[in-house]
């Protein structure tokens, strides 16, 4: 594999020069700008999970940059590990402290995306214009699986999943017609999939936080500190 070959994946990419995808390069920002709001709030006991979270939204936010400007493969890989290892962990989260499985179990939950996405991104390839966002179509379901399961023990908690599952999916639309729509818009719509993305991640962070808060912080308090 040649992994300083040039991709041309982007309707903004016109050459393969380092300026090329100024509006999607540049939105990378959304990334960096909601891991540091969320950095913030996830302060005091209880909230390393949730760091760690904040930790690898900005590294998607570096990884995504390094793509849309060197646009080749190693800056490919660059983009979607982080992703990868953000679904991983937020997985490992919910299902500790949404569904309170214990540690290893929730290890064994976050472990099983990958054979889930191995069995479905096949499945979501055969619908007609959706291309490679077909990789990202099972991160939305299982969100809302999670939504689901939490319907009863948390309202707030699901209402706040199936939002965030609802705007995955308005971020992926804009990412599946960053081809269709070049021919008239030149800029394309790639941009849009990374600050939807900013808000989205950032926001299930903040679900994750505010859940955990409600639920630990008399644990919290009994231990004698106070939860952020």
């Amino acid at each position: 594999m040649d992994w300083t070959g040039a991709i041309d994946a982007y309707c903004e990419r016109t050459g393969p020069g380092y300026w090329s995808e100024p509006a999607n390069a540049l939105t990378n920002l959304a990334f960096v700008l909601a891991a540091a709001v969320m950095w913030r709030r996830c302060q005091g006991p209880g909230m390393a999970t949730g760091r760690a979270m904040c930790a690898v939204l900005a590294v998607i936010g570096i990884g995504s940059w390094l793509f849309h400007t060197h646009a080749t493969a190693w800056a490919s890989m660059a983009d979607v590990l982080p992703i990868l290892g953000f679904i991983l962990l937020y997985v490992f989260a919910a299902a500790r402290d949404f569904l309170g499985l214990r540690p290893w179990q929730a290890g064994l939950a976050a472990a099983a995306f990958l054979p889930y996405a191995a069995l479905t991104v096949p499945l979501w390839q055969r619908v007609p214009g959706l291309g490679s966002s077909a990789g990202y179509a099972p991160v939305p379901v299982l969100i809302l699986v999670f939504a689901v399961l939490m319907r009863r023990r948390d309202g707030a908690t699901a209402r706040g999943l199936a939002l965030g599952a609802g705007i995955l999916v308005l971020s992926l639309a804009f990412r599946t017609l960053d081809g269709p729509v070049c021919a008239a818009l030149p800029l394309g719509t790639h941009f849009l999939w990374h600050i939807l993305n900013g808000l989205m991640l950032g926001g299930m962070i903040e679900i994750w936080r505010r859940h955990r808060i409600r639920h630990h912080a008399p644990r919290m308090l009994a231990a004698g500190a106070a939860p952020a």
